[in-house]
């Protein structure tokens, strides 16, 4: 396996200044405001400190033959959740992380403190979090969903290997739902339903200790559209207003009138059968217009 050469080495102590007081990426962030809002910029260009220790990282394994799988936040932004991150998450066996240490240990990468499985890029200063399989997201208990090994789960973009994304929702459920300091993750999968428009039936494709989770958020982000449909009380026929009610539509009395009833369903087949629309069709300035829409 290549080796680094010694002349490639960067000596521990020798950082790139960051500013008066900063010894890491993530404290320049909070400490001057100005540069933060700059990188910020930069990271969705696709130009920041993050995604050039990324690439650097990424590239470096490859050329060491050591199979990754990058996860958290610059998965979730590769996948289509463009968010903010401080760092790189990237998924690697035991053995791996051994090699990892073993050759880029002082040369280009320093770990934060002695003895942790992680490194810092000792130009850029982003940390770079190693996760290994067989570890348990979350709380780290066992669970029935630990990490996997990054060669059965990865796919290819741009050169780089990121977990798939049903792994990626998989893993960030369970450590959602194990840890109350990882809510989140909950909301990161919530934001991927929302902003992929994912399917109910994705949850197939979970482990089951998570889907019940998935089934949850799935919900939440597709909250029970209404429809609507204007009675005229005068001119509709009883006879219909019984069966729309035997039916399962009710009736709004909140938006009701002496002239009008408002009848409500969530049932999008029984909306069609009676000619009952979308409820935001019938909003003016956040109030039902009187008098829109089918009359009885």
């Amino acid at each position: 396996m290549e080796r680094i050469s010694e002349s490639q080495a960067i000596p521990a102590r020798q950082f790139v200044p960051l500013g008066a007081h900063a010894d890491s990426y993530e404290d320049r962030l909070s400490q001057d405001l100005r540069w933060a809002l700059a990188e910020g910029s930069s990271f969705f260009e696709g130009k920041g400190a993050v995604q050039e220790t990324l690439r650097k990282i990424t590239k470096k394994l490859s050329s060491l033959g050591i199979p990754y799988a990058v996860v958290g936040g610059m998965a979730l932004f590769s996948h289509g959740l463009r968010r903010f991150t401080e760092d790189v998450d990237i998924l690697v066996t035991h053995e791996s992380l051994k090699e990892v240490h073993r050759n880029l240990d002082g040369l280009g990468y320093v770990p934060p403190f002695e003895g942790s499985k992680n490194l810092r890029d000792a130009e850029t200063r982003v940390k770079i979090e190693f996760l290994v399989t067989g570890a348990y997201p979350g709380d780290g208990k066992p669970k029935p969903v630990s990490f996997p090994d990054p060669s059965a789960v990865s796919v290819e973009k741009d050169g780089i290997a990121y977990v798939a994304l049903p792994t990626l929702i998989e893993l960030k459920l369970a450590s959602g739902m194990s840890s109350a300091d990882r809510m989140k993750d909950l909301s990161d999968v919530l934001e991927l339903i929302k902003t992929l428009d994912l399917p109910e039936n994705m949850d197939v494709s979970l482990n089951p200790y998570v889907r019940e989770k998935y089934q949850e958020l799935w919900k939440a982000a597709r909250p029970a559209k209404r429809y609507i449909r204007i009675w005229h009380k005068t001119a509709g026929s009883p006879e219909q207003l019984e069966q729309m009610l035997r039916d399962g539509v009710t009736l709004s009395p909140s938006s009701s009138s002496d002239e009008y009833d408002y009848l409500v369903t969530t049932d999008s087949e029984v909306a069609r059968k009676y000619d009952m629309h979308d409820e935001a069709e019938f909003l003016i300035d956040g109030e039902i217009a009187e008098g829109s829409g089918g009359g009885g």
